[in-house]
């Protein structure tokens, strides 16, 4: 009898083991993956940190439902933007979400996911400022721009510009409005979006964009994680989530995206 009860108190045990087992596995996704995703959460609205240290913005809210439809979870890591691309080489981190362009000289390193946004670049000058109206007026003028950003390569090719690096955008807008440079060369979109919630008064943008491009998400070459990433972009696309998330953050119809782009 001792022996029955005993042999009943094991399938009992063993059978609450597998529901738990199951009730667990439930709450996660099915891949059981864990992907490091690399941010600079100072890129307004891509990413940033909110006052109780959480990460919130366009980006953060894709990379996170991309993850969702593809079957992993996210753990992000802030780091500083110029030193990503190293540590995606040196395989630290899984992946990187930054507002990073897909460009011919980043491809030689790391690998891209299909493009995500459409972007480009903008100047950026004093609101009093009436000299400056467009590239040409460049010429031989202090400008920030971002280590390593596609917008410190297209000061570059300014006549006699003097061209000072800053770690982050709060940095070399600051600058601007202390009078220490005469424009900032950065992203459009977030200096818009800055302007319009009122994170930033006193600046203007000048003329149109001055280029066309498309970010993407980073990765070491030939991860194993980029076709999942690649599939889970496609899904959120084709299924309404991506217009959902352009939406909440730029209240605007998203542009259409080309499945690939030469850097």
């Amino acid at each position: 009898m001792r022996k029955l009860i005993y042999l009943q108190n094991i399938i009992i045990a063993s059978f609450s083991c597998l529901i738990l087992i199951f009730g667990c596995s439930s709450s996660v996704p099915s891949s059981g993956k864990v992907l490091t995703v690399a941010t600079d959460p100072t890129f307004i609205p891509f990413e940033m940190q909110t006052a109780d240290g959480n990460l919130e913005g366009f980006d953060i809210d894709l990379m996170r439902a991309i993850a969702s439809v593809a079957g992993f979870t996210v753990h992000f890591e802030s780091l500083p933007f110029d030193g990503m691309l190293s540590t995606l080489q040196a395989k630290r981190v899984d992946a990187a979400i930054s507002g990073i362009t897909i460009t011919s000289k980043r491809q030689q390193t790391v690998s891209f996911s299909r493009p995500y946004f459409q972007a480009g670049l903008a100047i950026t000058v004093r609101e009093n400022n009436q000299d400056i109206q467009d590239i040409n007026s460049l010429k031989g003028k202090k400008i920030a721009v971002q280590i390593g950003s596609t917008g410190a390569d297209f000061a570059k090719t300014i006549p006699n510009a003097n061209i000072i690096t800053f770690n982050s955008a709060p940095e070399f807008f600051q600058d601007l409005l202390n009078g220490n440079v005469d424009a900032v060369i950065s992203d459009g979109f977030a200096t818009l979006y800055a302007i319009k919630k009122g994170n930033l008064t006193g600046i203007k943008v000048v003329s149109q964009l001055l280029t066309r491009e498309y970010y993407g998400i980073a990765t070491p070459q030939d991860s194993s994680h980029l076709e999942a990433i690649n599939q889970g972009i496609a899904t959120l696309l084709s299924n309404g989530k991506y217009e959902q998330i352009y939406r909440k953050w730029f209240n605007a119809k998203p542009p259409q995206l080309p499945e690939k782009v030469e850097g």
